[in-house]
């Protein structure tokens, strides 16, 4: 078991990490799909959104943003794009150090590659999973290059787009299973809409990850029945973390499969984070933020029976429990 994670300060122990979002991003540039408000690039403005996170007690965020979907979205407008197959821009990580610097957050930043249509298909057909791996250790062991040696604390997001992994896709799990074989980092997916967590667990154990290691993002998004369970049965953490609109619907949805996790014997394998990744998902621009979580959602959960413990639990001995273990 280790006790602590890198961050974009330094290491932290695992006592330290106090209240924790666990799929977050700061900086991001989702434009390739997103044109009205997929850019996320005023340094100024994330230090002022992340202070409510701050002043609601939150202690450290868990950054999974690839360099995939960092282009244009570093504040150093002046910084070189990062080169084909990289796993981070340089740029973004620096920013995402001051940030910190600014806020006294810790920051974990992530590893590897997104998912289609991101990826560099091109790259990647020229790049065998042992190599992809290999860049993914160096940032977890070595850290990023261009950075002074910040290093990354967890592998992800990485993913798939649809309800199938594509064969980039699929190069990009199996290094991510191998680099957590060879550093213990743990591993966060992106798996949204369609139940394709489950083949993600399977092509990930495979190669011989851990499921106590591995988080299946954005599970609130699908609508399999049993789908949230069968993942947490199987060990791995279940991602309730698209908690970015208050809509009473979208709100209710997630209550309900919170308090389901907690009464089958899950509460365990939570994880309760916003995933903002859009302009219109910022307090400033309407949204609820980096704070929805602590505060309506929170009252909702409590509203609807967990317990004030409870909450506590899934949000600060479960992000750490994964990051650390």
């Amino acid at each position: 078991m280790t006790n602590t994670v890198s961050t974009a300060r330094g290491p932290v122990a695992r006592q330290e990490l106090g209240t924790v979002l666990p799929h977050e991003h700061l900086f991001i540039n989702l434009m390739r799909e997103r044109r009205g408000d997929g850019l996320i690039a005023d340094e100024a403005a994330v230090t002022e959104e992340l202070s409510v996170f701050t002043g609601l007690g939150g202690t450290t965020v868990v950054d999974l943003t690839t360099a995939e979907l960092t282009p244009g979205a570093a504040p150093d407008a002046g910084a070189a794009p990062p080169p084909p197959g990289a796993s981070r821009d340089p740029a973004n990580v620096l920013a995402v150090q001051r940030v910190a610097e600014a806020t006294g957050l810790h920051v974990v930043l992530g590893t590897g590659h997104y998912r289609d249509p991101f990826l560099d298909r091109d790259w990647f057909d020229r790049h065998g999973a042992d190599a992809v791996a290999e860049e993914i250790v160096r940032d977890l062991t070595e850290g990023f290059p261009g950075t002074g040696g910040i290093r990354a604390g967890i592998i992800g997001e990485v993913g798939c787009d649809k309800w199938y992994i594509s064969a980039a896709e699929e190069r990009s799990l199996r290094a991510a299973a191998r680099a957590q074989q060879a550093t213990g980092a743990a591993i966060h997916t992106h798996a949204a809409r369609w139940p394709v967590g489950l083949p993600q667990l399977d092509l990930l154990t495979s190669e011989g990850a851990d499921p106590a290691h591995i988080a299946i993002g954005h599970c609130d998004t699908v609508t399999a029945p049993g789908y949230a369970e069968r993942i947490a049965r199987r060990g791995a953490y279940v991602g309730v973390d698209t908690i970015n609109t208050d809509h009473p619907r979208e709100v209710d949805h997630r209550v309900r499969m919170v308090l389901d996790l907690v009464r089958a014997g899950y509460i365990d394998n939570i994880l309760l984070s916003h995933d903002v990744c859009l302009l219109s998902q910022l307090r400033a621009h309407g949204g609820g933020g980096y704070g929805f979580v602590h505060t309506g959602f929170r009252e909702r959960l409590l509203a609807a029976g967990l317990g004030a413990g409870e909450f506590d639990h899934i949000t600060t001995a479960n992000p750490a429990r994964l990051l650390c273990s």
